[in-house]
């Protein structure tokens, strides 16, 4: 399996700069917010802090100087037109409860070490203000393109390590300064907040719905501060681009230990090492780029079957912690935290742990890389997958966060604003995506199944509940006998959230070390960072589309598949509570 053509081995075609556009989606009609109060002055209170409007901009955010945005549709992949945006049709809101509102800054709380358990001896909260605006995006008048990071400029890296180190060398308590702006993920991923009005309930945007649009608000205004301190506000930051092989270490502008960007907790095994997205340590560089190239197509096409699989599910308020990270959450994205983390400290610093992530650089060049992910797959990536790519509740539209702008003013934004990259003023550069393509091989199975067939693994509900500490194989029964559009069910899965924890998931495969990805059993995975909640542990489910892998595999009229779990960590930390198949609910258009 460790064949890898050479054209994704080892090149990327060299282009120009093309952005990365997409057509508008159709305008949103949503209930109003449930958690402001209007008074009569054009007003409002946020949990006792003044709160206004911001003035009111000019309503075309998409006007430049030479007119109207071009949004074309764009060749991706490896030359081949992929740029039909999908067709987003909206579905109806559903039943609401309430927003998760954004949190009360003057109740901000100490933070948690989350591997210990112990509070920290930082403060991760953020200096309060007695005034809140509703942020407007202004009128965009000169589109930003976020660079690869593998591809940028001498003049670039100048331009972005003066921004940063001007950006470090801000008072303390400055909430534009390097340190707070890397406390802003500490204290809304590690406890320090709660939910407005809920008790002693986290607020968590991490494991659900928020998880996209939380960050890309958090990149904006960073990107924007780094813009105003440098004078240039076009400066856009750079993307790690960990799904292409070009870009898969990494990016050599980060590794100069003179430079502002430089962080020397780092993994020092991986510094020059090809990134493993699938964690699952094989040491050959070749077959490592093609497990990669199997996880991004499986987390980003293969394996979702409605928006919620890829996005996250819905977190509301009153909602506990992790309801359920999405596909790219769950996948590519916490495979570089774990990667880049220096194992020499004690909670993984920098990178390899939520509070103290913000420390370096190289995480919102990361985070640049996983909205880019977002952006594809609303924008650019088949539509014949999953029927509809937005989500319209109310509940995800209106949840709102607060950060501090450029003018170090504190604004309150929601997730409505946050869903067109171009409507906030920026767009990628163009590179390849090859692992658009990258469907796995298909399998003639019927020799494999015979071997790992019922007699050799015990039916699935002798097993559950079940705690994960070592590989484990099973049958489950199918909702239907043959290839069917289905779905395996992995409920109640409850986890330490001190720990790393990450399981693989195949399907009739008989290899329990399973360090190649690039197989049609392969059906998808979990994993987590490290995070804390009240308890220590909590309780999501995931979902894992079969449809394809059927076809990929002689299932022939088989009422039962093997199923095998391979856990990448090491010891307890993970219980299922169950698993089963059913029949895909939201079935894609014929």
């Amino acid at each position: 399996m460790a064949s890898l053509p050479l054209s994704c081995a080892t090149t990327t075609t060299a282009t120009s700069a093309t952005p990365l556009r997409h057509s508008a989606p159709p305008p949103l009609f949503t209930k109003p917010s449930l958690f402001t109060t209007r008074h009569a002055n054009g007003s409002h209170h946020h949990r006792g802090l003044h709160v206004i409007s911001a003035q009111k901009q000019n309503d075309n955010p998409e006007s430049t100087p030479q007119g109207k945005l071009d949004r074309r549709n764009v060749l991706l992949g490896m030359g081949g037109l992929y740029g039909a945006a999908a067709s987003l049709v909206s579905a109806p809101p559903e039943a609401s409860a309430n927003p998760v509102q954004a949190p009360q800054l003057d109740k901000c709380g100490t933070a948690t070490d989350l591997n210990s358990g112990k509070k920290l001896d930082i403060n991760c909260c953020p200096p309060v203000k007695d005034e809140i605006i509703d942020y407007k995006i202004p009128p965009v008048l000169r589109m930003k393109q976020r660079p690869s990071a593998h591809r940028v400029s001498a003049e670039y890296i100048f331009k972005y390590n003066l921004a940063v180190e001007r950006m470090k060398g801000l008072q303390a308590d400055d909430p534009r300064s390097f340190t707070q702006q890397a406390m802003i993920h500490c204290a809304y991923c590690n406890g320090a907040y709660d939910q407005p009005g809920q008790g002693t309930l986290d607020l968590q945007i991490h494991n659900s719905w928020l998880f996209f649009p939380f960050h890309r608000w958090y990149l904006y205004f960073y990107e924007r501060i780094l813009g105003k301190l440098i004078g240039d506000p076009t400066f856009a930051l750079p993307f790690w681009n960990w799904d292409n092989p070009k870009g898969m270490t990494i990016p050599p502008i980060f590794l100069d230990e003179k430079s502002a960007i430089y962080d020397s907790k780092r993994n020092q095994n991986n510094l020059k090492a090809v990134v493993d997205l699938g964690m699952t340590g094989n040491k050959d560089p070749l077959q490592v780029v093609s497990n990669n190239l199997t996880v991004m197509y499986s987390e980003m096409i293969r394996g979702n079957a409605d928006v919620y699989d890829f996005m996250g599910q819905p977190y509301r308020e009153g909602t506990a912690v992790n309801p359920g990270p999405g596909s790219s959450e769950r996948g590519s994205h916490t495979a570089i935290h774990v990667f880049v983390g220096d194992p020499r400290e004690p909670s993984g610093e920098d990178l390899g742990n939520f509070y103290s992530a913000g420390r370096d650089s190289l995480f919102y060049s990361h985070h640049c890389n996983v909205d880019r992910m977002w952006t594809l797959w609303q924008y650019f990536l088949p539509s014949n997958k999953v029927p509809d790519k937005r989500i319209t509740d109310p509940d995800f539209l209106n949840a709102s966060f607060l950060f501090y702008d450029e003018n170090a003013q504190l604004v309150r934004v929601s997730v409505k604003d946050s869903l067109d990259n171009l409507k906030m003023g920026y767009e990628y550069e163009r590179v390849d995506l090859p692992w658009l393509d990258y469907r796995p091989p298909p399998q003639a199975a019927a020799a494999r199944i015979t071997r790992t067939s019922a007699s050799a693994a015990p039916k699935a509900e002798t097993l559950f509940p079940l705690k994960l500490d070592k590989v484990v194989r099973f049958e489950v029964q199918k909702s239907k006998k043959g290839k069917a559009d289905e779905l395996l069910v992995l409920e109640n899965i409850t986890v330490d959230t001190t720990k790393f924890l990450k399981f693989d998931v195949f399907v009739n495969d008989e290899d329990d070390g399973a360090t190649e990805l690039d197989k049609a059993a392969y059906a998808g995975t979990y994993a987590q960072v490290p995070h804390k909640t009240a308890n220590k542990t909590a309780t999501t489910s995931i979902r894992l589309k079969l449809t394809e892998l059927y076809d990929d595999m002689d299932v022939g009229d088989d009422d039962t598949i093997v199923v095998t779990l391979v856990p990448r960590h090491q010891g307890p930390g993970v219980t299922i509570g169950g698993i089963k198949i059913i029949e895909n609910p939201t079935p894609p258009p014929s």
